[in-house]
């Protein structure tokens, strides 16, 4: 029995954020999205900003420490119940929801809730693979330029949605190494493997790569063109498979599952150089 197993059920939280106006705008830019249209609706991967206030409190604690040596972000889903206004203040607690041992690596559960007074807006789950021991070296690569970054798409008009069966159009998509700086600002991510090349290499990997729910946040834009309502998506859920490195080129990729009266499913990929970094489905509203 894993020594984790003894956190399930134990409650971070609540803390506050607020869906200020700034910090909304200051979301949108980072993640090429469009100002314009979150000027009175957070666009729905502010869920990032909800989450990144409460997990470093579950990561950060003592009994947690001991198992982030190796500490990997695999899986996501969130759920929105409504649209939320900027300028909430939202209440956001986490959970932990259970835990798997398997052999050396722990498989958590970790809860989301976020609340308004106007109600609830977001639910969501993460999965994390955790360990004591460091992971498998990967070969030392040098960081690129801080302002490399490939050729990307801006924001995007709104599209009508495609028929079911049909290829959805293609985003051009990557950060640079200051992109990920103004990321990790925007929502409070600051784990350092995503701006600091020794503890990126420490942890195993390359060197520094780019969060993986900001490449989740490219794939919502995507399914969210397709949209026009306030709440343009109702769930997206989210496996994080290969990691990207900053100033490199990558594309949101997918396909419309299935068409109902009220929405649409969506598959999505993030893909760079034919590797599929990110999988996910999304569920757009009409």
């Amino acid at each position: 029995m894993s020594a984790l197993e003894n956190l399930v059920g134990r409650i971070y939280g609540p803390f506050d954020v607020e869906a200020s106006r700034d910090r909304v705008a200051e979301f949108a830019d980072v993640t090429g999205d469009d100002p314009g249209r979150w000027s009175e609706h957070v666009p729905p991967l502010f869920a990032n900003a909800a989450l990144f206030s409460v997990a470093p409190a579950f990561l950060e604690d003592p009994a947690v420490v001991p198992f982030t040596t190796s500490l990997i972000h695999s899986e996501q889903a969130f759920e929105w119940h409504r649209a939320l206004a900027v300028g909430e203040r939202l209440r956001v607690s986490g959970e932990v929801a259970a835990v798997r041992a398997r052999g050396p690596l722990n498989l958590v559960t970790f809860g989301l809730r976020a609340q308004a007074d106007a109600g609830e807006w977001l639910a969501g789950e993460a999965v994390f693979l955790m360990s004591d021991s460091a992971a498998a070296e990967a070969s030392e690569e040098a960081e690129p330029p801080v302002d490399l970054c490939p050729a990307v798409d801006g924001p995007v008009v709104q599209r009508p949605l495609p028929d079911e069966g049909a290829v959805v159009e293609e985003l051009r998509c990557g950060a640079s190494r200051n992109d990920l700086v103004r990321y990790a600002a925007a929502t409070r991510d600051w784990n350092p493997i995503h701006w600091d090349h020794d503890s990126a290499v420490a942890a195993g990997l390359p060197g520094t790569i780019v969060h993986g729910l900001l490449m989740a946040a490219w794939m919502a834009r995507v399914a969210a063109r397709y949209s026009a309502s306030p709440r343009p998506l109702t769930s997206m859920s989210l496996r994080f498979r290969k990691l990207l490195r900053p100033g490199v080129a990558a594309a949101v990729t997918g396909s419309v599952a299935a068409v109902a009266t009220d929405g649409a499913d969506l598959d999505l990929a993030l893909v760079s150089a034919g590797d599929r970094l990110v999988t996910g489905r999304a569920r757009v509203t009409r």
